[in-house]
């Protein structure tokens, strides 16, 4: 014979994970469309609120007190500033996404957590090292 109080709390709790998988969805679906709405908004706020301006070739250019202007007063950086810019960008992102490690795995003893601190420092060292050899960081050459 069948049994039937099995059948039946399988389907209660099949039904149970399937109501927490789109309770799940709904929130996800939520958040999705909150943010395209809070977007929308945005952009709408932006372009009401904004400050039209007219340009003209006199607002472009500097005001020195009346005199013509000795230098071009929009010189380009230099490309060197904007190596150095990403190079500190890559190693600060590096140190964002790696020091979280330390929470995910919930190292408690203290010799392993600063193991993990050695390997840390190490992969940015040796990138730092990376970045001096490859002529990265030399401001002057």
């Amino acid at each position: 014979m069948f049994d039937l109080t099995y059948l039946v709390k399988s389907i209660k709790k099949n039904l149970f994970f399937l109501e927490l998988w789109f309770l799940c969805l709904f929130k996800l679906f939520l958040l999705f469309f909150f943010s395209i709405v809070l977007g929308l908004l945005l952009i709408f706020a932006n372009l009401r609120l904004r400050i039209k301006s007219f340009f003209d070739r006199e607002k472009a250019r500097p005001f020195e007190c009346g005199f013509t202007p000795k230098c071009l007063p929009r010189s380009p950086l230099s490309l060197r500033f904007f190596l150095v810019a990403l190079v500190f960008l890559v190693f600060d992102v590096e140190l964002i996404l790696l020091f979280p490690v330390l929470r995910v795995f919930n190292i408690y003893s203290s010799l392993n957590l600063f193991f993990l601190f050695l390997v840390i420092l190490l992969i940015l060292f040796l990138g730092i090292y990376y970045e001096i050899n490859q002529g990265s960081l030399n401001w002057a050459k």
